[in-house]
């Protein structure tokens, strides 16, 4: 009887702990303040803490709008053209970043994630020249590739997309970034998101991690107790 009782805790517990996830969309643009300020401060940490909950579409266009005039598709940006090259350099790095083979923990999506907030990061500083070549550097990508599509048609084509997809949530959107879970917005989340992204996941995981039940920078304890609780129940099975 003993033994079941421990077999059921470990189930229990291994059970909380199971990984659940969930689309997050990020509205956001280039040079906009409050975009770096969410991106740097409240996405990068909480993704570094639940890379295995969240999958994670970055839109990078925001207000910006766009119009065709032959075969060339125009931007006007929310914080002008240097955001439009900004919003091309994301747009790019998005569809062109690749992983490292050779070092399995740089893959696509972590190289992605560390590339956006190295720009957001930078982008700032307002030293006058976009640090798309210096973040690259930094994380050993590619940026000639990022670059030339930029310059080119691919860019811009990109950059529509991501236009197109903005739309489909709001047109224009309301507040610059803009946070949908499962790509559907609710002003009640969005207020929470932006404010505390951390909560607004676990609120929208089911079911919840246990990082989530143990509050901020948690990981580590959450890890420990899974171990513990295990542990006892192993002991358990071998006393009885």
């Amino acid at each position: 009887m003993l033994v079941k009782i421990a077999l059921l805790v470990t189930l229990a517990v291994v059970s909380s702990h199971a990984q659940s996830k969930v689309p997050v969309y990020v509205y956001y643009e280039s040079l906009c303040p409050d975009s770096a300020k969410f991106i740097n401060e409240q996405l990068y940490p909480t993704v570094k803490q639940f890379p295995n909950n969240i999958d994670l579409k970055l839109v990078p266009f925001g207000k910006s709008s766009y119009r065709t005039q032959g075969s060339e598709t125009l931007f006007e940006c929310h914080h002008g053209p240097n955001e439009c090259y900004g919003n091309k350099v994301h747009a790019c790095a998005l569809a062109n970043i690749e992983g490292n083979s050779y070092q399995p923990n740089n893959t696509k999506e972590a190289l992605t994630l560390e590339y956006v907030n190295c720009l957001m990061e930078r982008a700032q500083f307002k030293s006058g020249e976009f640090p798309g070549k210096a973040c690259a550097d930094q994380f050993e990508i590619n940026w000639e590739t990022i670059e030339q599509c930029a310059n080119s048609t691919q860019g811009s084509t990109l950059l529509k997309n991501y236009g197109e997809e903005t739309y489909k949530l709001q047109k224009p959107l309301a507040s610059v970034p803009t946070v949908a879970f499962r790509q559907t917005f609710d002003s009640d989340v969005q207020k929470l998101a932006v404010d505390n992204f951390r909560a607004a996941l676990c609120k929208n995981l089911n079911p919840a991690p246990l990082e989530c039940r143990v509050g901020p920078g948690g990981g580590a304890a959450a890890v420990t107790s899974l171990g513990l609780l295990t542990l006892v129940s192993l002991a358990l099975t071998r006393l009885f």
